[in-house]
């Protein structure tokens, strides 16, 4: 029976390039000389510390322009509270999403299920597959999510007839 996998998956090496293409460019710019500014890299986090709102929504956009040129969603990023850190600086934690949460899994069944095809969905851990009898039912499944905004970057794999 034909089926294929939804998943969200990022490349943390493409990640890691991004990130350290952004504090090249932080050490860089004249905006920032004599600023107190950096861009860490945690496990499944990104930690930006800056002097003020200011500069952390600036560090934030070049993070975001060097996330695109490597080819890797915005949407993957979920943004902590920018709060204030020792120093009169200003912190954010933004998380890096790998896998599809329940709460988004239960939602791609739902728009899976409106679209009227026989096809069937079901959640297994952090991915959702979908099978179905037609190799065009799946396909036409893959194009109407590709054109919902579901604030998750998704990948189509295992596609098998």
């Amino acid at each position: 029976m034909p089926s294929f996998d939804i998943v969200s998956k990022v490349d943390m090496q493409e990640v890691d390039n991004a990130v350290n293409q952004t504090v090249k460019e932080i050490a860089q710019r004249y905006d920032f000389k004599g600023s107190k500014c950096e861009v860490t890299q945690e496990k499944e986090s990104i930690k930006v510390l800056a002097d003020d709102d200011f500069r952390l929504k600036s560090i934030i956009d070049i993070l975001q322009s060097k996330f695109i040129k490597r080819g890797i969603s915005v949407k993957a990023l979920q943004y902590g509270k920018a709060e204030s850190a020792s120093g009169s600086m200003v912190r954010q934690i933004i998380t890096i999403q790998q896998g599809i949460s329940k709460e988004k899994g239960k939602e791609i069944n739902a728009v899976i299920k409106e679209t009227k095809l026989k096809v069937q969905s079901q959640i297994q851990d952090d991915q959702v597959r979908v099978t179905g009898k037609n190799i065009d039912d799946l396909q036409e499944v893959i194009r109407i999510l590709k054109g919902k905004n579901l604030d998750v970057e998704m990948q189509f794999i295992n596609f098998r007839s």
